[in-house]
């Protein structure tokens, strides 16, 4: 009677194959591994050895480049502190009347490491100037920040208003006009100063159909003060230019003034009169 064939025997030859390939499967996987880093580390010393120097370099100029601008961003934060307590002592002197006191500390302001302050310091000892009669110095002032085109453009046009009013005696009319004339448009932050400036300076050229509607902008003006509407009003009646809001209802429609129909009062003055009151008091 034959055996039957022995499969576990069979079996278990089988299994040990197995076992063997897995075993030597995995050690050629760590035999790669190993290989593999090994080669990592040898690029990576290769890299630092031809490398290396540059790099660190490059790491210490980045590293010293951001540690200089931090100290130049507190630095340029600390000088702005200080030029702003400086501008604030200065004003709260002008205010006490210590002028000479003021023009020490805004002296200081104006120069170009002041920067956002210097503008405005410069405008203030111009300001300084007039007040002490010294309308040459404050004109050169003024002229100064005028021209200057890193500074802001409301201080410019602020600076070119105020030299104007400081030399409009001895300017010639025309001058004053075409200085001024960008800035005498209704909207302009200027509008009503300026404005009035020109239209006294086409009164001395002798030019009433120009100066006549201007007045009656400005006293239409809500920006402007009261004091350049009541002005511009007067000068516009005398040059026979109405000036006179229109009043409207609820709607927006104009409401006729009965009392408006009546003869106007005679101007106690000519208009060239009336123009050289408020030519006095728009140069002040």
């Amino acid at each position: 009677m034959a055996l039957p064939p022995d499969t576990n025997s069979a079996s278990t030859g089988s299994d040990k194959n197995d076992k063997a390939a897995a075993r030597k499967a995995a050690q050629q996987d760590v035999f790669v591994r190993e290989v593999d880093d090994a080669l990592r580390q040898d690029q990576m010393e290769s890299f630092l050895k031809g490398k290396g120097l540059a790099l660190a370099a490059l790491i210490v100029i980045v590293l010293a480049g951001f540690g200089g601008w931090l100290y130049w961003n507190h630095h340029q934060n600390t000088l702005r502190e200080e030029h702003a307590e400086a501008y604030i002592q200065a004003l709260d002197s002008v205010q006490a009347g210590n002028l000479d006191d003021a023009k020490a500390k805004l002296q200081a302001l104006s120069g170009e490491d002041a920067k956002g302050n210097a503008v405005p310091a410069k405008l203030m000892l111009a300001a300084i100037a007039q007040e002490q009669d010294d309308v040459a110095g404050a004109a050169k002032i003024y002229e100064g920040v005028a021209a200057d085109e890193a500074a802001p453009k409301p201080l410019r046009d602020l600076a070119t208003v105020r030299l104007v009013a400081a030399r409009f005696d001895e300017m010639k009319p025309q001058d004053v006009v075409d200085r001024l004339k960008p800035l005498a448009a209704p909207g302009n932050a200027w509008f009503g100063v300026a404005a009035e400036m020109v239209g006294m300076a086409y009164l001395k050229m002798d030019k009433p159909d120009q100066a006549g509607p201007l007045f009656a902008e400005i006293a239409k003006d809500k920006n402007a003060s009261e004091g350049q509407r009541s002005r511009a009003r007067q000068l516009a009646a005398v040059l026979g230019v109405d000036a006179v809001p229109d009043v409207v209802d609820a709607r927006g429609e104009a409401i006729e003034d009965t009392e408006s129909t009546s003869e106007p009062e005679a101007a106690p003055k000519g208009a060239k009169a009336q123009a050289a009151d408020s030519g006095e008091t728009a140069a002040e």
